[in-house]
């Protein structure tokens, strides 16, 4: 076998790549365009992972459509994970929706990354820290500022939602580690709350700490 000397860098193959192990298989199910992009937007790599964007529905029809999948799939998965946030506003209806179907997907065995009030608590914990308790339409508003826009107009769009990844991680303002701590924090202090009580939380950094453990190095 022939050994090149010298500073040339080794280029992977194919072969290595197509022949990493597969670690782990999720199914993600969610209630939005954002977190499904998000979420696809995960440079992962020895980890399979599916998301599904099962908006329009209820909470916990969310999480019994779920189930259906899984029941009807020939696939398997190691971890399946609903994804879905709880709008204040709705009122009481919403905060019993919300609890049936966080405790639903527990008996199920199913994880949960919840967020109360709205998934985009995740990306401003990105920014600053915050225990008050605020409507989505506060973090919109910061949002906007953050990335120069106007996030109830634009930043449900599609061509939006497939950069967020990439933006915060790209923005030297924006941390994700500092996001992980910060959100650990929130959810430690209100975590024997009633789930609908629990504001500001989000267990997003739960399902993000789980892909990064997967990522392409």
């Amino acid at each position: 076998m022939r050994i090149k000397h010298g500073i040339e860098r080794a280029q992977p193959s194919d072969y290595r790549i197509a022949t990493i192990p597969l670690n782990k298989t999720f199914l993600i199910t969610c209630e939005g365009q954002t977190e499904e992009l998000y979420f696809k937007s995960f440079p992962v790599l020895g980890a399979r992972v599916k998301v599904i964007n099962l908006e329009g529905q209820s909470k916990l029809k969310l999480v019994e459509t779920t189930q259906d999948i899984l029941q009807n799939s020939h696939e398997t998965y190691d971890e399946v994970w609903c994804v879905f946030d709880m709008d204040v506003q709705r009122g009481k209806d919403e905060f019993s929706d919300f609890d049936n179907a966080i405790q639903k997907a527990k008996l199920l065995k199913y994880k949960v990354a919840y967020s109360n009030d709205a998934f985009e608590i995740w990306f401003y914990l990105h920014y600053t820290h915050s225990e008050a308790q605020q409507l989505r339409t506060f973090y919109y508003e910061e949002l906007s500022k953050k990335f120069n826009l106007n996030y109830t107009r634009d930043g449900k769009k599609y061509d939006f939602c497939l950069k967020t990844y990439q933006l915060l991680a790209n923005d030297t303002n924006s941390c994700q580690k500092k996001a992980i701590e910060r959100a650990i924090k929130l959810h430690i202090d209100q975590k024997d709350l009633p789930y609908h009580q629990q504001n500001p939380v989000t267990l997003v950094y739960a399902l993000v700490v789980e892909l990064n453990n997967n990522l392409r190095r």
